[in-house]
């Protein structure tokens, strides 16, 4: 899909930042604090599985196709893809801010001209801070100076973290990183919540995602425009579940805006996944599981579209284009396997663990927004 893989490039220029900060800090004319223990923290994302977490499935195979064309296939494929970019946000925002780490021990405020796209970027470090009313050891603020009056006040980027905890909030603007670069970016936003201050998981993330550019319908019609996913790490094993949001989807007919629900589970070590994903409306108000991934599963959604766009289609027509609809989809390294029946017993402990998961409410999905402090 042309449209995510966009999007998967310039997160990838977004980490230029990093490289940008660093020749900053270096310029001996800068004042800038000496190297000390760093304040920032050492992580800020959760590794998944590739089995389903895989930004190169489906890519390309929906450009240019019609509705009729789909299977159960591409949704499981499309959901590793759609995983992969909140993925991708996490390790954005944990690279940025190990960029920055290694210059930064203490409060401080850096001004500098950017050389991605020239303009004059605002830095700055605080002790002591707050962010929707929960209190943070330290905040870190970028901003596009020539912005700042602007209703998002030219921000770039804020962090808001607890070191001693090792627990954050970042959240990412690229156009105000970078102008040229991120032209098309909009007011696409992102927010990453890390703590390993859990009870339930080792670590735990929550990536949301607003705003993002929609590609044309008519040529790629599951572009993302929202996005939000836990992701939750014990040991080896990685819980995934949320949702993405789609207003420009169509199954079979005319009837437009789905959401990819959706709970996933993997394991490194032999890199499998289980999955089950249902495709509720995106106005669906509701966060009962049963009602988005029974309900609305993608083989129920799949055969009643059927029916409402071919009424006297026989069923045999039906059975090819329920092909790989049954709950729950398979993935090894190799990426989808199947739906329904488990191939293997190795897989039986994780279709477990996806059954105490449960996505979003997909009305809150589609109207999520992401604020800057």
């Amino acid at each position: 899909m042309k449209n995510i893989m966009k999007k998967i490039n310039f997160l990838t220029l977004l980490l230029l930042v990093t490289l940008l900060l660093f020749s900053v800090s270096c310029d001996d004319s800068i004042d800038t604090p000496a190297p000390g223990a760093n304040i920032l923290p050492e992580r800020f994302s959760i590794d998944i599985p590739e089995s389903i977490a895989n930004p190169d499935a489906g890519a390309g195979r929906l450009t240019g196709r019609t509705a009729e064309d789909l299977n159960g296939n591409e949704i499981y494929e499309l959901l590793s893809l759609f995983i992969a970019i909140g993925e991708g946000s996490g390790q954005l925002a944990e690279a940025i801010i190990g960029g920055i780490a290694i210059h930064v021990d203490q409060a401080f405020f850096l001004s500098y001209q950017s050389d991605d796209d020239g303009r004059t970027k605002n830095l700055t470090v605080v002790e002591g801070a707050t962010y929707e009313g929960v209190d943070y050891e330290f905040s870190l603020t970028i901003t596009d100076a020539e912005s700042e009056s602007n209703a998002d006040g030219g921000k770039g980027m804020q962090v808001f973290w607890d070191k001693s905890l090792v627990k954050g909030i970042a959240i990412i603007k690229p156009f105000n990183i970078d102008r040229i670069k991120d032209a098309e970016a909009g007011d696409a936003i992102y927010r990453i919540e890390y703590t390993e201050d859990s009870e339930s998981y080792d670590a735990e993330m929550t990536v949301t995602i607003d705003n993002l550019p929609l590609e044309n319908p008519l040529e790629d019609p599951y572009s993302i425009s929202t996005l939000k996913m836990f992701v939750g790490r014990s040991g080896d094993v990685v819980d995934v579940f949320g949702n993405s949001h789609h207003p420009n989807a169509a199954f079979f007919t005319d009837v437009k805006g789905f959401n990819w629900a959706f709970v996933a589970s993997g394991i490194h070590e032999g890199n499998i996944g289980v999955a089950e994903v249902g495709l509720p409306p995106g106005n669906l108000d509701s966060g009962d599981r049963s009602v988005l991934l029974v309900e609305h599963s993608l083989k129920n959604v799949f055969t009643d579209q059927i029916r409402i766009a071919f009424p006297n289609i026989e069923q045999s027509l039906i059975d090819q284009y329920l092909q790989n609809t049954e709950a729950p989809g398979y993935f090894n390294s190799d990426g989808f396997i199947q739906g329904g029946d488990s191939p293997n017993a190795i897989f039986d402990p994780l279709v477990d663990r996806i059954a105490d998961l449960a996505p979003f409410n997909p009305a809150d999905i589609a109207a999520l927004e992401i604020a800057f402090e």
